[in-house]
């Protein structure tokens, strides 16, 4: 197994303008033991980043493990739903560009005035017609648990299974099944026959004074990111199944803690590397 770092863990130099896809990518090869990166394509600028990107991968010798399309199917509009689709079809094209055979992607969000069922009828449409096309591109969708429609692991089993193609597959975010209530272990076991990429996240559950930037459960317990290693997350269980699984795909390290982010990124894989050896 191989490990990488989403751009995600450094999202807060993307969003001041601080770094590019380029200067993540020195800072990955340059500073973590890390073998690859995941691209987001929130981030991705087309006019730059291809030329930008091949070349600081070629400097630092990293590989594309994934991109992320951040995409909502669970839009009334179709022509809203069309953009969400197109964002998957870049996404699979900058993958396939850079040789990556993951692209990983949402269900939708939960909005007022939706119904449920309305909603995953859009989702599996969408999926069903972005699988089509990663399928042509020898790329596999990975559908992460996240959110209200695919948060829990019974409901992105129920997805996979109803889309129904060998291009689509699971994204399996350990820290997101605490999220809903679910133990990451469990959650495991019902989903081992599709796990396809892998979230390495970690959280700590905080109390209701605690300060810094946190997440609520579905119940209402609140929960707060930490490097990898030092939550509640079960990693040695669930490196050690993976393992006995046969698994040899990546383990992206999505880092949401608050601790800097550069100096969590950096500790998170290392920590991951660690556990890695333990096995």
């Amino acid at each position: 197994m191989k490990t990488s770092l989403s751009v995600w863990s450094c999202h807060k130099y993307f969003y001041d303008k601080t770094w590019t896809n380029a200067d993540f990518i020195h800072f990955v090869g340059q500073q973590t033991k890390a073998d690859g990166i995941e691209l987001l394509h929130r981030f991705w600028d087309p006019e730059t980043d291809t030329s930008q990107v091949e070349k600081a991968l070629q400097q630092e010798g990293l590989e594309v493990a994934c991109v992320g399309a951040s995409n909502n199917f669970a839009l009334p509009d179709p022509a809203n739903r069309q953009e969400q689709l197109n964002h998957i079809i870049e996404s699979v094209d900058i993958a396939a560009r850079f040789g990556a055979k993951v692209v990983r992607v949402f269900s939708g969000n939960q909005q007022e005035g939706v119904a449920y069922d309305d909603a995953r009828h859009w989702i599996i449409e969408g999926l069903k017609a972005a699988a089509d096309y990663a399928s042509s591109k020898n790329v596999v969708l990975c559908l992460e648990n996240h959110g209200l429609f695919a948060g829990k692991s019974e409901q992105v089993r129920s997805i996979i299974r109803e889309v129904d193609s060998s291009a689509l597959r699971s994204t399996f975010d350990m820290g997101n099944f605490m999220l809903v209530d679910e133990n990451p272990n469990d959650a495991f076991e019902q989903l081992q026959s599709v796990v396809a990429h892998v979230h390495c996240k970690d959280f700590i559950k905080v109390g209701e004074d605690f300060q810094g930037e946190s997440y609520a459960s579905l119940s209402g317990d609140k929960y707060a990111g930490t490097i990898i290693g030092e939550g509640s997350v079960d990693l040695r269980h669930l490196l050690s199944r993976l393992k006995e699984n046969g698994y040899d795909g990546w383990l992206t390290v999505e880092f949401e803690g608050n601790e800097e982010q550069k100096a969590g990124s950096i500790q998170s894989i290392d920590h991951l590397k660690q556990l890695l050896d333990e096995q």
